[in-house]
């Protein structure tokens, strides 16, 4: 039998029915196929359509562009329906639920459709889909797909903090309800996206079409705008952080990885390969990012297809922290780091429900020779070791040494509805005194690090005997965060250190405060077509009254489309109980999403697994 075309057997016949069996090559063409039979009875002819069906990627044949060897491993990236992603910072990482749910109702004739919709269907159909047995061809057509910029595509971004006019995309809880808004609405962009937003949607797209697929969270990762493997941050004299410059540290951002072989590029750079849905900068004219083998990222060959420069900055990329003096235009340099981007890179394990990181499948060891000479080799492929860039700091001003040094120490609980302590430790460095004066700023922000409300100004003078620590405790009520918080519960907290005849120190926290906890008990035993009762529990820690209280429940299998229930408002400190019934239709482990949102708080999610027996 031929693997390299099309072929039928006759497996069997009988006085009104014939069976046959049909194999496809491995480098088909996926999508919808139309199946027709011809029967010829007495010299004449007649054709007969029999349906349609839809050919897919086959990660488990190895032929295929994405044969992947571990059965364990296609199982968790091509047919688990829930995934974990994570969220916060480098000093706090969380994470939440997500309901990819692929292979729900009507999921693949949408992603489907998206490939109709695509900018390289509508401009050249056929050789479009004459493309479409390529993993890497079609992970970039729909990497521009998923988000809406220049095609009509899914989702909309918005990082401004106001999501009127659409949902907060912390409200998501799975990409079934996005996709079916897209198509129901007539393909118009679906308000709002951002990264991790971007990054399920496009999970549950292409593990719906066969490809081995998962997310990925970089903390601290690099928006290099202008391609310099540099990220510039600008702050004023008061510690305000400055939107001067293109570059950005965004607290994580989440992408994807797909596993697919690279013939483009040859056996070494097959595997994972990172792609990005999040519209970040253009590439080919377009907001699409990737295929970028993830090995061509560790070894630093930047110079190879698709968006390697930009990948390998969001993870490697070197730090300069600068001062800005509105009044004369002049920037000085603080202090620069090269070990600050990309850590923690995070994706969920095979088969459970924990946290794995993968920073050593990026790059080498930070500050290890090797990861040194990987960056210095990106630099000259992109030509940027022999140019003069008359932005970069001078030799002198890297190799300054400040006076004292600071840091910002948690003193309390990191919890909305708490007060936020913190302590800035100070410590002179020097064997004479120094006298400090201290602008500090608090700001929300959204978790790209753009401040959206101030939320304390303070200045404050010490002197520091020579080699003396000083502890100064900060308190941030929560009656002056409560108004000021963003959806994503972060504080910026900046504290900008003028030294008498010595260099700027600027101390820096980002942080991320725990919404409340919310409990999930399954009352009794979940069995298939039974009811089973389900009780969530919340307890209100604030003295203040909680009102327009809505819990959002989904669950592939448990239940169908989402539940929303109108929860009565929940006096200071008291708990409030809600119960619903579950009837599961299929066995297996299931699992329930919950969010529960206020007039107080955003977005409180959680998930339980349920075993469904017989």
């Amino acid at each position: 039998m031929s693997t390299e075309s099309w072929s039928a057997i006759l497996q069997s016949t009988s006085s009104n029915s014939v069976s046959i069996s049909i194999s496809s090559p491995p480098n088909a063409v996926i999508g919808r196929y139309k199946l027709s039979v011809q029967t010829t009875s007495s010299g004449s002819s007649s054709p007969a359509i029999l349906g349609t069906f839809v050919l897919l990627f086959n990660p488990w044949s190895s032929g295929d562009d994405v044969f992947l060897p571990n059965t364990a491993e296609c199982e968790e990236y091509v047919l688990e329906e829930f995934g974990i992603i994570f969220a916060g910072t480098k000093n706090h990482i969380n994470s939440f639920g997500w309901n990819f749910g692929q292979f729900q109702g009507d999921i693949l004739n949408i992603c489907l459709s998206m490939l109709d919709r695509s900018l390289n269907y509508r401009q050249d159909p056929a050789t479009d889909v004459s493309h479409r047995n390529d993993p890497k061809y079609l992970g970039r057509v729909l990497s521009a797909m998923v988000n809406a910029n220049d095609d009509q595509g899914v989702l909309l971004g918005n990082w401004s903090g106001n999501y009127e006019g659409g949902k907060s995309p912390s409200s998501w809880t799975g990409s079934g309800e996005i996709l079916q808004n897209w198509k129901k609405s007539g393909f118009k962009p679906v308000r709002y996206g951002q990264c991790w937003v971007f990054a399920a949607v496009l999970t549950t797209v292409l593990r719906c079409l066969g490809i081995p697929t998962r997310t990925i969270t970089n903390f601290s990762s690099a928006h290099d705008a202008d391609g310099n493997l540099r990220v510039d941050e600008f702050y004023d004299a008061s510690g305000n952080h400055l939107d001067r410059s293109a570059d950005s540290i965004w607290n994580f951002h989440v992408w994807n990885e797909s596993w697919f072989s690279r013939s483009d590029l040859g056996p070494s750079y097959s595997g994972w390969q990172v792609l990005d849905a999040t519209p970040q900068e253009e590439s080919g004219g377009i907001y699409q990012c990737g295929p970028a083998s993830r090995n061509a990222i560790k070894e630093g060959d930047v110079d190879l297809d698709y968006d390697c420069p930009f990948v390998f900055a969001e993870v490697n990329a070197d730090c300069m922290y600068w001062n800005y003096e509105a009044t004369t235009g002049k920037k000085t340099l603080m202090f620069s780091k090269s070990t600050v981007i990309g850590q923690f890179i995070s994706t969920k394990a095979v088969g459970r429900d924990d946290r794995v990181d993968v920073t050593t499948d990026y790059k080498y060891e930070e500050g290890s020779t090797k990861e040194r000479d990987v960056f210095k080799k990106a630099r000259k492929k992109l030509g940027l070791e022999d140019k003069f860039d008359p932005t970069a700091p001078t030799p002198q001003e890297i190799d300054q040494k400040p006076d004292i040094s600071g840091r910002f120490k948690v003193a309390g609980p990191l919890e909305v509805g708490k007060d936020l302590s913190l302590i800035l430790v100070l410590e002179n460095l020097q064997s004479d005194a120094k006298t400090v004066h201290v602008n500090m700023t608090a700001w929300s922000t959204v978790y790209t690090r753009r401040p959206v409300h101030e939320i304390r100004k303070d200045s404050i003078s010490a002197t520091l005997s020579p080699k003396e620590e000083i502890q100064l405790p900060i308190k941030i009520l929560y009656t002056e965060y409560q108004q000021q918080l963003t959806t994503d519960n972060m504080i910026q907290v900046t504290a900008l250190c003028h030294v008498e005849g010595g260099i700027q120190v600027l101390v820096q926290r980002d942080i991320t405060l725990d919404n409340p906890a919310i409990d999930i008990q399954v009352l009794g035993e979940a069995k298939v077509n039974k009811e089973v009762d389900v009780e969530v529990i919340f307890t209100n820690p604030i003295d203040m009254e909680l009102m327009n209280c809505v819990l959002q429940v989904q669950g592939n299998d448990l239940l169908r489309g989402i539940l929303e229930i109108d929860v009565p408002p929940v006096k200071a400190s008291e708990k409030s109980s809600t119960k619903f019934k579950l009837i599961p239709s299929e066995t297996g482990r299931k699992h329930l999403l919950v969010n529960f949102s206020c007039d107080k708080f955003a977005d409180i999610k959680t998930f339980k697994m349920v075993n469904v027996t017989d």
